[in-house]
């Protein structure tokens, strides 16, 4: 298969690209600037800026598959402006990705979005086709899965992977964390009962390359992780890694006052399923926390576990 990516230079991207070379496929990944990537016979780039118009479309109309994951970082203190750059840098990028399968021959189409579709869902089992929920971030992934969608029209396969947290060594969420947490300052975050979905990054790009490949799935897609746990016992799983200890918690109030608005990332509850990736017949890789941190907080690069 050929493959066209786009956001695919960050942390996902990083792993998911070579996981879908080395499977056998070729990949065309969309650049700003120079190549992230080691040199590989099945990789290759094209400049272009994802938010504007321009020859790369017509590249990603000519593969057989687009993956975006482009989307600015949130983790930070939301104004009027960071709110809409976080809401362009994911909805326009795939209307500009859509407007180029407009015309073209039936493709799969994976547009990332996030597990903050569904707002604060407190202690509710969620599957793939739980409804909407409500805030600042649910309103985003709403809007970026209705441009994403608009594919359909045209006939091409879509599909949705919404996103847990993302723990993987080198990046993401642990980037910010691993430091406080090794010097035995971490600790749980608000109460600690809210629910913490999250997946293992190698879990992540497995799971895309799965999605591409079985014609029979389509449509929103939770990726997160079989096992269901809080925050508090995110922390406790993350300290005993380190073999550290986490006695210490920020209280919501003081997270409200440092990040405003966007402290309601940390503190919503989503108790989400992975429900058709295992009825699909996906194995993960990392299932549990424990073993996933391990990974994740230990190992300088990945094992690349075989998948069938």
């Amino acid at each position: 298969m050929r493959i066209f990516a786009v956001g695919a230079t960050g942390f996902v991207g990083r792993t998911l690209v070579p996981v879908l070379a080395d499977a056998g496929h070729e990949v065309t990944v969309l650049v700003r600037t120079k190549s992230p990537f080691a040199p590989h016979p099945r990789i290759q780039t094209i400049s272009g800026d994802p938010m504007l118009p321009g020859p790369w479309q017509a590249a990603a109309a000519s593969h057989d598959a687009v993956v975006n994951l482009a989307g600015a970082p949130i983790a930070t203190r939301w104004d009027s402006a960071t709110k809409e750059r976080i809401r362009l840098s994911r909805v326009r990028t795939t209307e500009m990705v859509v407007e180029a399968l407009r015309a073209a021959p039936p493709k799969v189409f994976v547009c990332a979005n996030a597990v903050g579709y569904f707002g604060d869902q407190g202690d509710t089992p969620l599957g793939d086709d739980a409804p909407a929920g409500t805030g600042f971030l649910a309103e985003v992934a709403q809007a970026w899965q209705e441009a994403a969608l608009t594919a359909q029209a045209c006939g091409h396969r879509v599909i949705i992977p919404r996103f847990g947290v993302v723990l993987g060594p080198g990046g993401g969420a642990l980037k910010a964390m691993l430091p406080v947490f090794r010097l035995g300052l971490g600790g749980r975050l608000g109460s600690g009962r809210q629910w913490f979905p999250w997946i293992h990054i190698e879990d992540v790009a497995h799971g895309i390359r799965f999605v591409l490949e079985h014609d029979d799935l389509s449509g929103p897609i939770n990726f997160v992780a079989p096992e269901t746990i809080t925050n508090a016992e995110f922390t406790r799983a993350l300290a005993a890694a380190l073999n550290r200890p986490a006695v210490f918690a920020v209280p919501a109030w003081v997270l409200h006052l440092v990040l405003g608005e966007a402290a309601s990332m940390l503190l919503t509850s989503q108790r989400c399923e992975p429900r058709r990736l295992q009825a699909a017949g996906f194995s993960f890789a990392y299932p549990d926390i424990a073993t996933a941190l391990r990974h994740a907080v230990r190992m300088p690069k990945y094992s690349h576990p075989t998948r069938a």
